[in-house]
């Protein structure tokens, strides 16, 4: 706490010293000040033990005497730190005697100071008259000119100290169970965020699940193409080599052909009738060899088909258009199931109405 830098900051320095050495929860001076580590702001013992109890109970509501003798933590009402506390709880902070001190000497100056003029609220009302009492009808501080001659003569009124101790008790209270309704706050965005990220992590998981699932179909339909259009590929060959064949045949038997029509042509042209008659018998024996040839192979009709490789897959294709994650279809049965049973019974009692 840089109590120099403060002090020269303001005109007053006690005023201002005063500031200092208020404890943040119950708004009065420290007693008993502790120091909270590691941030090192101060709060009154009995203040700490009030946030560390509301801390570990969320139910806590009162302000109770006993110190919390189990470790745990709770935040810094200044900082909101998290301070973690050994199993001595509250009594394991270090007590911060120079504070302790520094108060002990701003009490002593202030006994021995005369009260100044304006340091105490004066009534609007009576400006002589300090502010003392309370009202409590109209709720506002007030002097005692007021309750005897002035507005509040028929009011209840209290000593204005016993109203300033339980009011600041009351805010006191108040500030706790807000730090403590914090921490609770902040626990469940925690909790919150952890959501998230385990939601995040859960869905990376599932997905790359299915899409190795996936992955696994892929490669079979790839599988399986390929090993069809290998048959498709087979029967391919096997037919064009045929047709292959079966054309070098015709082309060998019109090679053959050709030869014997121009052979014949050129017998016919031969002059002498003796050397035409030592060659025509053979020719013309040839020839009808040759017609008879004409005879080979020739393809059924639709051959060249290949529509028996034709593949129905409309039963794939609509059992893969249903892929889901099963939870509607388990509903659906599950609600079928239900009004077939509702069915049944309801024909089982028509029947017995009829016997």
């Amino acid at each position: 706490m840089d109590y120099k830098s403060s002090l020269i900051q303001d005109g007053n320095p006690m005023e201002n010293l005063e500031k200092q050495l208020i404890c943040p929860i119950c708004l009065e001076m420290f007693t008993k000040p502790v120091v909270i580590l590691p941030c090192q702001h101060n709060l009154c013992r009995k203040c700490a033990n009030d946030i560390f109890q509301q801390a570990a109970n969320p139910y806590w509501t009162g302000r109770v005497g006993s110190a919390a003798m189990s470790g745990g933590r709770f935040r810094c009402p200044s900082c909101r730190h998290e301070v973690i506390m050994d199993r001595h709880g509250v009594y394991g902070l270090q007590r911060n005697l120079l504070v302790e001190n520094i108060i002990d000497i701003y009490k002593q100056e202030c006994s021995s100071r005369p009260l100044q003029k304006g340091s105490h609220p004066m009534c609007k009302e009576h400006e002589d008259e300090k502010i003392n009492i309370y009202c409590l009808t109209c709720e506002v501080p007030t002097c005692s000119m007021c309750k005897v001659f002035g507005a509040h003569k028929a009011c209840e009124v209290a000593p204005l100290q016993s109203v300033f101790q339980g009011q600041k008790t009351e805010l006191s209270n108040c500030i706790s169970m807000l730090v403590a309704g914090n921490d609770r706050v902040q626990t469940i965005i925690t909790q919150l965020e952890d959501s998230c990220r385990v939601t995040k992590e859960n869905s990376h998981q599932v997905k790359e699940e299915l899409s190795q699932k996936f992955d696994t179909l892929y490669a079979i339909l790839d599988e399986k193409k390929s090993e069809l259009l290998q048959r498709i590929t087979r029967e391919q060959e096997e037919k064009l080599g045929f047709l292959e064949a079966l054309i070098q045949q015709y082309r060998e038997q019109l090679d053959k052909s050709t030869k014997l029509v121009e052979t014949a042509i050129q017998s016919l042209d031969e002059p002498g009738g003796a050397i035409f008659l030592l060659s025509a018998k053979q020719l013309i024996r040839s020839i009808v060899e040759a017609s008879k040839g004409c005879q080979l192979g020739k393809i059924e009709q639709g051959f060249e088909n290949m529509d028996y490789f034709t593949l129905d897959l409309e039963h794939v294709a609509d059992t893969l258009r249903t892929i889901d994650f099963g939870t509607d279809e388990e509903e659906e049965e599950f609600i079928q199931e239900e009004e077939d049973h509702e069915e049944e019974e309801s024909t089982e009692g028509k029947e017995e109405g009829h016997q």
